[in-house]
């Protein structure tokens, strides 16, 4: 189905996005707490990059086109290939540009990539259960709800249960060559 020009693009994450990246996550500590915890140090972020060296999680920046402005971060994490095909999503806005619909674009854009490009069949984004806008931006992104699991991210200090959402490829869908033929 023809979708509209974004007013967002995907831009891979990079080390030269560390200052903003990290005034970002400061300036946007009331929206994350308690649902995520991203790097907000020149040292934390280098450690957090280093997740991305082996391909397994990619990390990426919302812009805005316009501006040029981060709206968000998402990253597809722990890409597994073989029968699975699948990946989890996670991600959040900064507060300067949060509540105008950058991320549900954002996360728009992210799924095509995913699915046309990275050619996995299934995502995931696990959300804590009060997190009400994480898990309207999924409904509204056509995530399904597949159950709760119990302590299943550690967070702020404490083991959080999370509810479990998921999308797969619409068809027609061309799986990645690791896909097993039978």
């Amino acid at each position: 189905m023809p979708h509209m020009p974004s007013r967002v693009e995907l831009c891979p994450l990079t080390l030269a996005d560390q200052d903003e990246f990290c005034s970002l996550v400061r300036a946007s500590t009331e929206l994350h707490a308690p649902w995520i915890q991203l790097p907000a140090t020149a040292e934390e972020f280098r450690g957090w990059m280093r997740r991305f060296d082996d391909g397994t999680n990619r990390g990426f920046v919302i812009r805005v086109r316009e501006t040029g402005a981060a709206a968000g971060m998402v990253n597809i994490n722990s890409i597994i290939r073989g029968r699975y095909q699948g990946a989890s999503l996670g991600y959040a806005a900064f507060t300067p540009s949060a509540g105008r619909g950058y991320m549900a674009e954002g996360l728009a854009v992210t799924l095509r990539h995913a699915f046309n490009d990275l050619r996995l069949h299934r995502l995931e984004a696990n959300i804590q259960p009060a997190n009400k806008a994480s898990l309207a931006l999924v409904r509204r992104l056509g995530f399904r709800y597949e159950g709760l699991s119990s302590a299943y991210l550690y967070i702020s200090g404490a083991w959080r249960d999370h509810e479990r959402w998921s999308v797969t490829a619409p068809p027609p869908w061309t799986p990645d060559p690791s896909l097993p033929k039978i």
